[in-house]
């Protein structure tokens, strides 16, 4: 026990929580009085039971008076009761919440770091393209194309919600459809889910309690825009035993994806960079623990895989303590080169997630010896598409026009624009 809460310290220390060991503590001490209580009340209802039924024998021997007294004893015994489990749902609600506003603790692999300053590069792959002199980033070549249109976005919806036009169109369902089938090739089983959630399924994928309020939220309804795919498809299985010979689970899914990117601004959202509404394919895996971290070296090549068919040069980091989302125990994140632009854009995040959502879910296995036990999930992106159009753009502009990826031909039906 006190390995493990030294262990959850450390984790949360690198993820720059301010004084983990008074959280734990905080928890520690509302899960005793939980535990106390319910030892309580437990005991309350056998008293008041097992006095219930000395009543019935009491009044069969003509003891009435020793039987009223008793019948007092069980209504203090069930007033007791009340208050009881009163105190009990208190104290669960308040441990809930306080375990919601807790994040993941990072694998120990996990650097520390304040900042994605702090990320380590582990994997370069490819050659930076070297671009003739008039070349342009690509807000600018979207433009003199006419394949993507921001101000028509702004006027019917606002900013962040372009159009794409033509062949910007597509190309767009070109990489959709083949993320799609090379995720279908590597095993995946393809769902089309909701694009709208419930509050149940946020608060089972960590998405809820919403701290930095970017997600979309119909208030009247009570419902949320997903901000990924793998907010509807992992809450497939909550409240799931899953067999297992069913293991591994692996899915792939296309959506729209919605964020509201609060706070965003600057040269680095210009364009395609960031957005409110994009499309995204996404990759989730549901394992046996000793099995995850197989499974996320098997993602990671996967999204490797599709970067270097499309002929983008790319990097791969491991994310430090204070640049890790929330749920994740372990993110890589694939950054590929923008050659206009002169940096590196992230395109996927793949993330171990461990036991956080499972535990959340109730998402469960029996092993071997029938034991009920916890999964792991993963996710990653597979890719999402505003940057990677945005790479291909830029990295692939000619004097005479841009060329489309080889491997993309037979799903665009041209090879340049």
């Amino acid at each position: 026990m006190k390995e493990d809460q030294d262990k959850v310290v450390k984790g949360l220390t690198k993820r720059g929580i301010a004084k983990p060991e008074s959280l734990i503590q905080e928890v520690l001490d509302l899960d005793q009085k939980r535990r106390t209580t319910q030892v309580k009340l437990d005991d309350t209802l056998s008293q008041s039971n097992n006095l219930a039924r000395q009543i019935g024998q009491l009044m069969r021997e003509g003891k009435k008076e020793e039987a009223d007294r008793v019948k007092t004893q069980t209504s203090e015994l069930k007033q007791l009761g009340k208050s009881l489990q009163e105190n009990l749902s208190t104290f669960e609600e308040e441990l809930k919440q306080l375990l919601y506003n807790i994040p993941n603790v990072p694998h120990e692999s996990v650097p520390e770091g304040n900042s994605d300053q702090d990320n380590e590069v582990i994997y370069e792959h490819g050659k930076i393209p070297s671009l003739h002199d008039t070349a342009k980033p690509h807000w600018e070549l979207i433009k003199e194309y006419d394949i993507i249109d921001f101000d028509l976005g702004n006027k019917v919806t606002g900013a962040g919600f372009p159009f794409y036009k033509g062949k910007g169109a597509r190309l767009q369902r070109a990489l959709i459809n083949f993320f799609l089938d090379e995720a279908l090739a590597a095993g995946y089983y393809e769902v089309q889910p909701p694009i709208v959630i419930n509050e149940a399924s946020g608060i089972g994928t960590g998405q809820l309690p919403d701290k930095e309020g970017q997600m979309y939220h119909a208030t009247k309804d009570n419902v949320y825009l997903i901000p990924t795919a793998e907010v509807p498809i992992t809450n497939m299985y909550r409240d799931s035993i899953i067999k297992s010979e069913n293991l591994p689970i692996k899915n792939v899914g296309y959506t729209p994806c919605f964020r509201r990117e609060a706070g965003s601004w600057g040269a680095d959202v210009r364009g395609l960079n960031r957005l409110h509404q994009f499309d995204k394919v996404e990759i989730i895996q549901i394992q046996k623990p000793e099995k995850s971290y197989e499974a996320f070296d098997e993602m990671c090549k996967h999204v490797q895989g599709l970067l270097e068919k499309l002929n983008l040069p790319y990097r791969v980091l491991r994310l430090c303590g204070g640049d890790i989302g929330y749920t994740a125990a372990l993110t890589f994140d694939m950054e590929v080169y923008s050659a206009a632009q002169k940096r590196w854009l992230e395109v996927s995040s793949v993330s171990n997630v461990e036991t956080y959502q499972s535990n959340r879910l109730k998402l469960r296995y029996k092993d071997e010896s029938k034991k009920t036990k916890l999964l792991h999930t993963l996710n990653g992106s597979a890719l999402a598409l505003p940057r990677i159009v945005a790479a291909i753009l830029e990295n692939n502009q000619t004097e005479n026009g841009i060329v489309i990826p080889e491997v993309l031909r037979k799903y665009t039906g041209f090879d340049k624009i």
